[in-house]
């Protein structure tokens, strides 16, 4: 693991915090888990809990106070646009997979990013319901609760383990049928992509909008891992736009990546 030297290593050190608020996030997020809370919706198909709003100050306290001259950006504080003009700035989704919180399941997690030049530094994506604390630093791995993790190693589409919503695969739209595939779903976009990057699932597909907040994180624990994501076109992925919003999403290991990206490339979404 990637640790402070004592030698100015800003990387190591900016990890060694955000592991710290996260833990933290964490056992607060567990404290409102299966109990009585208030929750509402932002707006259509878009609830929110008054644990999100707790897990989301927490970590804001924690990180910008720690780190003043740092940008923020966060699912659940108003975007001032102040990141872009920042040279690092931390991503955050208090808790990814509101709904599954809601509901009880265990299929939701903090994911936290820090960008810089619209690449994620830093990334941990951790699930406290089943202690799953996925982390990497660009350029040095990536681990799941202390261990190296890597994407597996299938290379046909046929029989993967697809994290997604299996209906999706029969629309009418497909040129061509999708052969069979065993499916896992999971409402937390993170923990879809960092199942893919311990080799738990072989790949993700979503081919609605999701937000900064809900990739940037996973998607650098899924390159650390050996794995690709991109949009379904094949698109880079970067996070450093006016607007948070990315069109889709495939991630994979690089080969069965490539035989995705033969199915999915030409397709055309609504704007």
């Amino acid at each position: 693991m990637p640790a402070a030297n004592g030698h100015g290593d800003a990387i190591a050190d900016d990890l060694a915090l955000l592991r710290q608020a996260v833990r933290e996030g964490g056992a607060l997020a567990l404290s409102f888990y299966k109990g009585d809370f208030r929750s509402w919706t932002k707006g259509a198909n878009d609830p929110v809990t008054e644990a999100d709003l707790e897990v989301n100050d927490l970590l804001r306290d924690r990180l910008r106070g720690a780190r003043p001259d740092y940008g923020w950006l966060s699912e659940e504080t108003e975007d001032d646009k102040s990141r872009l003009t920042a040279s690092k700035f931390w991503v955050v989704d208090p808790i990814d997979g509101t709904r599954a919180f809601a509901k009880g399941k265990p299929h939701f997690a903090i994911s936290v990013a820090l960008v810089s030049g619209g690449i994620p530094l830093i990334g941990i994506v951790f699930n406290p319901a089943t202690d799953e604390f996925f982390e990497a630093a660009r350029g040095r791995g990536a681990w799941l609760n202390g261990q190296p993790i890597h994407v597996g190693s299938r290379r046909k589409v046929e029989g993967c383990r697809m994290v997604a919503h299996p209906p999706m695969f029969e629309h009418k739209a497909w040129p061509e049928r999708w052969p069979p595939m065993d499916f896992i779903e999971r409402n937390s976009v993170a923990y879809r992509i960092a199942l893919v990057a311990c080799g738990a699932a072989d790949a993700v597909i979503a081919l609605s909008a999701k937000n900064d907040w809900d990739l940037a994180a996973a998607h650098l624990i899924l390159e650390e891992a050996g794995g690709l994501l991109t949009a379904h076109d094949g698109h880079e992925i970067r996070y450093d736009g006016a607007t948070t919003h990315q069109p889709s999403l495939v991630g994979a290991n690089p080969v069965l990546h490539a035989g995705i990206m033969a199915r999915t490339a030409m397709l055309r979404l609504p704007s």
